[in-house]
């Protein structure tokens, strides 16, 4: 069984069980989704179209404007000895990223001609913006996605468009990583990791380069005030991209020890203002990652809940649900993968069907049939009485 199918979920399967079940492929069969192009066509933005990289969401969930001509990187604080990666989150640190981050921001201003904008966002996960003439978004990753293994150089990818802008922004990157080891290596906070047996977090790994986008928001694209409640900066960045309204929930931590309940209450106090909402729980992620079976089926017993708790208090006459994933995390795999997701869709005006579990597997004979991502909207629109007819 998948964790999924093994742990005991009556909210999911009431939904399963009173409206339409089916798979859905966030991108494409086949196409490992991040949680930035699978939420951005979820939402009805082509990514192939409008993708220009994961570095400006998650610049822009922390804050940080990004603007024509800037290059942003994802980073995480990782743990290295020398240039060997020992791991790739620095144990999921939850504290000191913040002192850590505002010492690198004040004895790194700059590189050459080139403004060093970096911020912390939630646990191991931070934004870098770099600001100045004459760079490029086409450059090589740092981080290799896995430990064990050296960190790499940053290179200008042999495509650039602008091969010097390309050579001197994987230069710029370059620094930035070397000086950060440097700084945050000796830095008290990781003095005491060390004292505590906990791993230091003493270097910044950028992926993701990107620049900045431009999207259509929300509200005038579909006629919808839509609201998001999300715990993780990357989406929260496309939310604004999207001048959607964030919600921002006490408890919601983004980690095992999220609070679902207060997420789910939060859900229904933006319904009462707003058309759409879309919430997102990070967790069932983080056990598919580390591979840890008990912790996704515990993050999906959460799930479950905050489900239930929606399902007993709004008027399902009236409100439309819908339960899907940004992507698949399997825990053999410890990474996104291709396969397609459950989706299920009650409330108003659904058709129910005769899938009564809410899993991989069971939902496959479901009436919605196999879904894309960029379909999921024109679907829950229609349901909303909010879709616009094709033709005359």
């Amino acid at each position: 069984k998948t964790c999924l199918e093994a742990q005991v979920t009556p909210a999911l399967d009431r939904v399963a069980a009173t409206g339409e079940c089916g798979l859905m492929y966030p991108i494409s069969p086949g196409i490992p989704a991040g949680s930035d192009t699978a939420h951005m066509a979820i939402l009805g933005y082509d990514p192939y179209e409008f993708y220009r990289g994961r570095g400006p969401f998650e610049a822009r969930g922390v804050g940080i404007e990004v603007q024509p001509g800037d290059v942003a990187f994802r980073c995480n604080f990782s743990t290295v000895e020398g240039r060997k990666i020992v791991d790739r989150r620095a144990g999921r640190i939850k504290s000191g990223t913040v002192e850590l981050a505002a010492a690198v921001t004040e004895q790194l201003p700059s590189i050459e001609d080139v403004q060093v904008i970096f911020r912390p966002s939630v646990e191991h996960r931070a934004a870098l913006v770099l600001r100045g003439p004459g760079l490029s978004h086409e450059v090589s990753e740092v981080d290799p996605h896995e430990a064990g293994v050296d960190y790499w150089d940053c290179e200008p990818l042999e495509s650039a468009e602008d091969p010097e802008a390309a050579a001197k922004t994987a230069r710029i990157l370059n620094e930035f990583v070397r000086h950060s080891y440097e700084i945050m290596d000796a830095h008290e906070v990781n003095t005491k990791r060390r004292e505590a047996e906990e791993l230091p977090a003493n270097i910044a790994l950028p992926r993701g380069a990107g620049t900045a986008v431009d999207l259509q928001p929300f509200e005038e694209r579909y006629g919808l005030r839509g609201a998001m409640i999300v715990e993780v900066d990357l989406v929260r960045g496309l939310g604004e991209y999207l001048k959607m309204d964030l919600v921002a929930v006490d408890g919601a931590t983004g980690g095992q020890d999220t609070d679902e309940l207060a997420i789910a209450a939060a859900v229904v106090s933006a319904l009462d203002d707003h058309d759409f909402v879309l919430a997102n729980i990070k967790c069932p992620d983080l056990g598919g990652h580390d591979g840890d079976a008990q912790a996704k089926m515990e993050a999906i017993a959460k799930v479950d809940r905050a489900i239930g708790h929606l399902l007993d208090t709004l008027d399902m006459s009236e409100t439309t649900l819908m339960i899907t994933a940004d992507h698949c995390t399997p825990i053999t795999v410890m990474d996104h993968s291709g396969d397609a997701v459950p989706i299920a869709i009650c409330g108003a005006g659904v058709r129910p069907d005769h899938v009564t579990e809410y899993a991989e597997r069971s939902v496959y004979a479901g009436s919605l049939g196999h879904l894309r991502g960029m379909e999921v909207m024109n679907v829950m629109t229609s349901y909303m009485d909010a879709s616009h007819k094709f033709g005359a």
